[in-house]
């Protein structure tokens, strides 16, 4: 059986959809997930996405990592799941369009704010509360400056973010190996006064070119450590793969992601 395949990244994070109303046979998604991901030997992506369409506008989500491992919850996964949903739906890119989407973090609401005929869409994220949680098993092995700032946070998905003052100069593959159940954030301030730089270890992936998820977490974090304004609208995150934009409502300590989605290639699988 042939299983077809949309391949979108958002800032370079990219991600196979796989939409479930086609009807695919009892497989292993986990073992899927490892071999279709691979970038040698499979088609390659950091990610496999289950898009379920229940209704119009009402999307569900099931993640699984390049390594097999599900998640809860991705920033970027979710935009180019929904845009995947938008091109089936043959939608205007040209007008907004809301949608309702179940994940393992719990709904989500997401926004398509416009775009190039659907080629690329700018999408936004209402991305649910940043709650703290406990550090993670083994942190201590990163031996880290008690005086260096660290958050331990969650968006439905667990986060350690660090500052740092030299990004290049820290071995995040080798930090984040030692923490592997944590998405592992680094952050600097600017260069712009409302705008922070961020690099990324991913759980069940790697070193990634963006992490939406991450990049709502640093943004709070950057916000309560001064290293942005406290007045900021909207923090600038600049990643490898391009810039996020995270609007953190401080009061609730809610977020909004916005950024894009940009759709690659259909093909088919057999399995």
């Amino acid at each position: 059986m042939d299983i077809r395949l949309t391949k979108h990244h958002g800032l370079g994070n990219d991600f196979l959809v796989v939409d479930l109303a086609q009807g695919t046979p009892q497989v292993e998604w986990s073992e899927l997930a490892r071999r279709w991901c691979d970038r040698r030997f499979g088609v390659g992506a950091d990610g496999l996405l289950l898009l379920d369409i229940q209704g119009p506008q009402h999307l569900s989500m099931v993640l699984f990592n390049a390594d097999g491992s599900r998640a809860e919850m991705s920033g970027n996964g979710i935009r180019c799941l929904v845009q995947a949903a938008h091109r089936q739906a043959n939608a205007s890119s040209s007008s907004a369009t809301t949608y309702t989407v179940e994940t393992d973090a719990g709904q989500r609401v997401v926004r398509v704010e416009g775009g190039d005929e659907g080629e690329t869409l700018q999408i936004s994220v209402d991305m649910g509360q940043i709650t703290d949680v406990s550090e993670p098993q083994n942190w201590s092995e990163l031996q880290c400056n008690p005086d260096r700032p660290v958050r331990h946070l969650s968006l439905g998905n667990p986060h350690a973010v660090v500052g740092v003052d030299d990004l290049e100069d820290v071995d995040l593959q080798k930090l984040g190996a030692l923490v592997p159940q944590v998405n592992l954030e680094i952050i600097a301030a600017g260069p712009e006064i409302d705008a922070i730089t961020m690099r990324v270890h991913e759980r069940g992936a790697g070193i990634t070119l963006a992490c939406g998820t991450g990049a709502c977490a640093a943004a709070e974090a950057a916000l309560a450590w001064g290293l942005v304004p406290a007045s900021t609208p909207e923090v600038i995150v600049h990643m490898a793969g391009g810039d996020a934009r995270v609007r953190i409502d401080l009061a609730s300590r809610t977020a909004t992601l916005i950024g894009p989605s940009v759709f690659i290639a259909s093909l088919s699988v057999h399995v």
